[in-house]
């Protein structure tokens, strides 16, 4: 377990410092000059380059890649050119809504999505089943911002159920909660299907093993079989995914946010992406790179931990 935990460390700091490399050189990847974007063509020659000194862009590549790995390490993000507040802030400021609507989505899914998959997977090629499996198809189907359009429209604006932009008072929960409904249930739409159908697939596939048939040989209620032995290890599969589920709801956010106005860290690097306000837009995205890393390690850890055929090969390695 050890050496597992370590490999999948050291493969998540790898990959967390490539990160950071490519957002270091995305000012020098992305055409044009970034100061006479920001700046604008008129601006005078002085005044690009003390913008060009603050920004740090005098110096070699090599050496701005390796100023914002190490800042990044450190915490130090850079500053905002609009506000001369530092990314770090700003990031921080932002980062619990986006976070708040991302787990609640992923909470929505599951609860919805493995229910889903686990009724059709009991009633197989029945009119149930189909009517689940086109439900789940239909929800995968729809992206998520098309799914907030109609939410917003019809429980918003025409019901006049839940509000239509913002996120309330962090101090009022019920308030919160009610400006959270739409846009997590717009985000978790497409993961409930998802769910419904990998839950499915790994339910029959586990009804079908030689131990489950072995324990209706010795026979074992069905209800013992199927809630002890076989949902049990069906749902295995389903932990590794939702550290990818996360991720995607990770950057899916971005949509939303800006379709229900919400002040998250998608909204924050959408509006950066408008401005070129470059530090905000690379401080943003690794930070959602880095909970993506965080989030898949944390599933890979859960996924050995449960799946004990991985113990064994290992001990047999």
């Amino acid at each position: 377990m050890f050496r597992y935990l370590l490999k999948r460390l050291g493969m998540s700091l790898l990959v967390a410092l490539l990160a950071m490399l490519f957002l270091a050189s995305l000012v020098h990847i992305i055409p044009g000059d970034p100061v006479k974007t920001i700046l604008g063509p008129r601006a005078s020659e002085t005044l690009s380059a003390r913008v060009r000194v603050e920004m740090g862009l005098d110096e070699p590549i090599a050496v701005q890649m390796f100023n914002f790995v190490v800042g990044a390490v450190r915490g130090d993000l850079g500053r905002d050119f609009v506000s001369n507040l530092p990314v770090t802030r700003l990031v921080g400021q932002a980062l619990p809504h986006t976070i708040i609507l991302a787990v609640f989505s992923l909470g929505l899914a599951t609860l919805l999505g493995v229910p889903l998959g686990v009724y059709s997977a009991t009633r197989p090629n029945t009119w149930a089943d189909r009517l689940t499996g086109l439900l789940a198809v239909s929800c995968i189907t729809l992206p998520s911002y098309v799914a907030g359009l109609f939410l917003l429209l019809i429980f918003a604006v025409q019901l006049n159920l839940f509000p239509a932009i913002g996120v309330g008072e962090l101090t009022d929960p019920a308030d919160y909660a009610r400006h959270l409904i739409l846009p997590a249930t717009a985000l978790a739409i497409t993961w409930i299907g998802y769910l419904a159908r990998l839950v499915r697939a790994s339910v029959l596939e586990v009804l079908n093993a030689n131990y489950i048939r072995t324990a209706f040989a010795f026979g074992l209620r069905e209800r013992t079989i199927f809630y002890k032995y076989a949902l049990k290890n069906a749902l295995i599969p389903t932990i590794a995914v939702l550290g990818v589920g996360m991720g995607n709801l990770l950057g899916g956010a971005i949509f939303i946010e800006v379709i229900f106005t919400r002040p998250g860290l998608g909204r924050l690097i959408f509006e950066a992406i408008g401005d070129r306000n470059y530090p905000i837009v690379r401080g943003g995205i690794l930070v959602a790179a880095l909970l993506f890393v965080l989030a898949n390690l944390l599933a890979d850890i859960s996924y050995h931990y449960l799946d004990p055929r991985i113990q064994m090969e290992e001990a047999r390695s």
